[in-house]
């Protein structure tokens, strides 16, 4: 018959990492190896204020007698098995003993008529600050704590995103096309090169058209330039070449009467002429 296998939830204790599925037979335990301590305090002032609220003592008229017996009955207890932790109770057993030595002693009335202070007030006053400060760990320790209370939710989503192409009609590819156009027209740009004109070389075109001609006409000198489709600019170069002439007295701008024709002519010819001049 096949023996059943053990499980680990068999297992009893370990034994330097040993499991035992069973008490061992020559097990020997010695009276002091395991202690057990119902309660545990913080401090002694813990304690202190542990036996007063046992008891539902006045924390304000404390009986000293009382309360300092079951405090030093407690202090040998953690004395036999912890010198150490046994020494901040020592000292709060001497001052307990010392209050119950001066409240043993008679009062004795302050020659300003003034009553004696409590020797339990200050004591008093440092067990009522302990139990607040008490208190208000008490209800810290009770708020919502993370790890104890609740778990922090921590998920990683893995998503796979597919980038779809947008679909592009006529009509979108027709305004981005405009988009560009308009664009390019603040990119034109134009191109003004300069022009040599000269008022010298113009002076010499129009002697050269009067040396032949006794007068001409004003319109006449500026038609062959139109005709030639000259811009304004060289138009405007022949009309101060033509004053120029007339400021240097090379040439005559002469008018019968008002508002008549305006007529042009040389002043060395006018020196040749014979006869007085007739303006045609």
């Amino acid at each position: 018959m096949d023996t059943p296998a053990l499980q680990p939830e068999d297992v009893l204790a370990r034994l330097y990492g040993e499991p035992l599925f069973a008490i061992p037979q020559d097990l020997y335990i010695p009276p002091d190896a395991l202690e057990v301590f119902l309660d545990a305090f913080e401090g002694p002032l813990d304690l202190l204020l542990y036996l007063i609220r046992k008891q539902n003592f006045n924390v304000l008229d404390i009986p000293m007698a009382q309360v300092t017996g079951q405090y030093l009955a407690y202090v040998e207890q953690i004395r036999a098995s912890n010198l150490e932790l046994a020494g901040e109770y020592l000292l709060m057993a001497a001052l307990l003993i010392e209050i119950k030595s001066r409240m043993l002693l008679p009062v004795r009335r302050a020659d300003t008529g003034e009553e004696v202070d409590d020797p339990r007030a200050e004591l008093v006053r440092r067990l009522l600050e302990y139990e607040r400060m008490k208190e208000g760990a008490r209800r810290l320790d009770q708020l919502p704590l993370a790890g104890r209370d609740f778990l922090l939710a921590n998920a990683q989503a893995e998503l796979v995103i597919e980038a779809i192409p947008p679909e592009v009609s006529a009509e979108d590819l027709r305004e981005a096309w405009l988009g560009i156009l308009k664009r390019a027209k603040l990119n034109a740009s134009h191109k003004i090169t300069r022009e040599q004109l000269s008022v010298r070389d113009h002076m010499s075109q129009i002697l050269r058209r009067l040396q032949h001609v006794r007068f001409m006409e004003f319109s006449e000198l500026f038609n062959e330039r139109l005709d030639q489709g000259d811009p304004t600019a060289v138009l405007v170069v022949h009309f101060l070449a033509m004053l120029e002439l007339a400021r240097e007295s090379l040439l005559e701008i002469t008018q019968a009467e008002p508002y008549a024709p305006i007529y042009l002519r040389l002043t060395y010819i006018r020196a040749q002429a014979d006869g007085p001049d007739l303006i045609p």
